[in-house]
């Protein structure tokens, strides 16, 4: 069937509302261990609520939403077919993002299979409603690249305050305050963790939404013009609170704050940066 023929909504889909209790249990899984990416899903689903829900219709009946439908385009293996951008310029989105991916040791196919550990897909509801929020999900390591918040867990952290005012779903800004106090917690740290992430939702709330972008336009626009052009502000705070934690003596391995992770300086150079 061809995506354009599926139904906006599916008969099984349900809409569960806010779980607190599945919340709670699955949060405690993810403490245990950060890198146990099922957990989020788990959580995110737990707290997927009306609003989240409207966003999406409303992105797939606009004229934008109905092009990418008729183009069916696969984005994770679009982004993970490297060849495709070898003729881009140094200072492009693309050239970054794969950058960031090599780096990270990444591919967009990598989350997508992380996400049917948690449910297969045969197990989902066929219908638009579920492409809008797997696009959610393929686009999530673009937003990394674009607003320069790396992959430790602040700012993962900060990442998700960003994504929250992009799609309102409770259980995204969940995580990212228990994170926060998780680091507070390890570290007693005087870095305003927070406030950090405060600014990553006040940043999120003025930006362009990201997942409702043209992804292959974008990966071939000039990374600062592209910065620009969606309207993503500089993340000061998440910067100033990696500093406070190495000034108090905190290696870029603890809690997962690899060196990898950290936003490469020539991604920060030249215009408005995230």
């Amino acid at each position: 069937m061809a995506l354009a023929d599926l139904p906006l909504v599916a008969p099984d889909r349900k809409l569960t509302g806010f779980q607190p209790r599945k919340v709670l249990h699955h949060f405690g899984k993810l403490v245990e261990d950060k890198e146990d990416t099922e957990q989020v899903f788990h959580i995110i689903e737990a707290t997927k609520g009306k609003t989240s829900h409207r966003l999406a219709w409303d992105f797939i009946r606009s004229p934008e939403g109905q092009r990418f439908i008729a183009s069916e385009v696969d984005i994770p293996a679009m982004l993970d077919d490297h060849d495709r951008w070898t003729d881009l310029p140094d200072n492009s989105v693309g050239k970054h993002y794969i950058a960031f991916m090599k780096r990270e040791g990444l591919t967009a196919r990598g989350l997508v299979e992380e996400s049917h550990k948690w449910a297969p897909p045969e197990s989902r509801p066929n219908d638009l409603t579920e492409w809008y929020f797997n696009r959610l999900r393929d686009t999530h390591d673009l937003f990394h690249v674009l607003t320069t918040y790396g992959r430790d867990a602040l700012g993962e952290a900060c990442l998700l305050g960003f994504s929250y005012s992009q799609n309102h779903n409770h259980g995204i800004l969940f995580i990212a305050y228990a994170a926060a106090r998780q680091i507070k917690k390890t570290t007693g740290t005087r870095a305003p963790l927070y406030r950090a992430v405060r600014e990553g939702q006040k940043l999120g709330k003025a930006a362009a939404k990201l997942a409702h972008m043209d992804v292959e336009a974008i990966m071939r626009e000039d990374i600062d013009a592209a910065r620009r052009q969606l309207g993503i502000g500089e993340p000061v705070l998440y910067r100033e609170c990696l500093a406070t934690l190495e000034a108090e003596g905190f290696e870029r391995g603890d809690l997962g704050l690899t060196d990898n992770s950290a936003p490469a300086p020539e991604c920060c150079a030249g215009g408005q940066v995230a």
